[in-house]
């Protein structure tokens, strides 16, 4: 079990989920060191007393530094949150590769490796614990996501097999699965999905930018991009709305499985989330697609 002399390490705190549990955690007791790739992102969490350190996750030298830091100033970190992520939306075959690859350097390869970094000295501490921030999102696949949803079910493989393989050394391996929650996260994923196809995306990997532009004539995915773009203005007008979480709903949760002495394996959230994971499992692949082509309002 991890206390609070245990350094907390926070990856994409600049806003949202990042910044909300960076708060909670130093409002518990516990060193906070929040990161982003901007330091100056960072001057309101730091003048809150939390400690910051510049840290981009597709970046080899920012994380062996980010994390030495860390090391030198408290000793090896005791609990570390893989929080830094964004949506990239649009149709398997107009998305540039470059942009799939920032996708995965950013959700999935930057985690694997800041967990690298972190576990020999959790190991020689013999505790320690690891979030993995996921998503509903990693349990369902939602039109137009194919490769968000890929790098999160990536980063749920991923957990499940490190939480067998650290569990002798005392170290817990823990999923945080959100679901629509009221941040830039949506207003990136359409930047993205309105891109595709278009040229250069402009999401920004980490700290949530914004970009646009228009779709080319003659775009075959057209009705298709236009269907699921509509879909994310409803969410937030329906769903996220009235059953979204705030930032900080899903930091209380972070802080109760840091605290927890034994957490679960996976912290499901909000209503939405768990009815769709739900559907999900119970209904035949045919039906719930038929569902969700309904409730998009796909072209047939």
């Amino acid at each position: 079990m991890v206390g609070t002399t245990d350094p907390v390490l926070i990856t994409g705190c600049s806003s949202g989920i990042g910044r909300a549990a960076a708060l909670r955690l130093h409002d518990a007791g516990f060193t906070v060191y929040a990161t982003a790739r901007r330091t100056d992102a960072l001057t309101d969490v730091a003048s809150r007393g939390l400690r910051t350190v510049a840290l981009d996750v597709t970046d080899e030298n920012s994380m062996t530094q980010a994390v030495a830091a860390v090391e030198a100033d408290a000793g090896p970190v005791g609990v570390l949150i893989n929080n830094a992520g964004y949506g990239l939306y649009g149709p398997v075959e107009q998305v540039p590769m470059a942009e799939i690859r920032r996708q995965f350097e950013t959700n999935f390869f930057g985690l694997v490796r800041l967990t690298q970094l972190v576990l020999p000295g959790m190991r020689r501490r013999g505790r320690g614990r690891i979030l993995n921030v996921s998503s509903m999102g990693g349990r369902i696949t939602l039109p137009g996501g194919a490769f968000y949803h890929a790098s999160k079910y990536a980063v749920e493989a991923f957990s499940d097999a490190l939480r067998m393989e650290v569990a002798q050394f005392g170290i817990d391996v823990v999923l945080i699965e959100p679901g629509p929650v009221k941040t830039p996260w949506n207003d990136v994923a359409a930047a993205s999905l309105a891109t595709a196809g278009a040229g250069p995306l402009a999401a920004d990997g980490q700290d949530g930018a914004d970009g646009t532009a228009p779709a080319a004539p003659g775009d075959p995915y057209r009705e298709y991009k236009a269907a699921v773009g509509a879909s994310f203005g409803r969410t937030r007008a329906g769903l996220v709305g009235r059953f979204g979480s705030t930032p900080d709903d899903v930091a209380k949760v972070i802080t109760q499985a840091v605290t927890a002495r034994r957490p679960r394996a996976r912290y499901l959230i909000n209503p939405v989330a768990k009815s769709l994971v739900a559907m999900n499992r119970v209904l035949p692949a045919r039906a719930y697609d038929s569902m969700l082509r309904r409730q998009y309002r796909l072209p047939r």
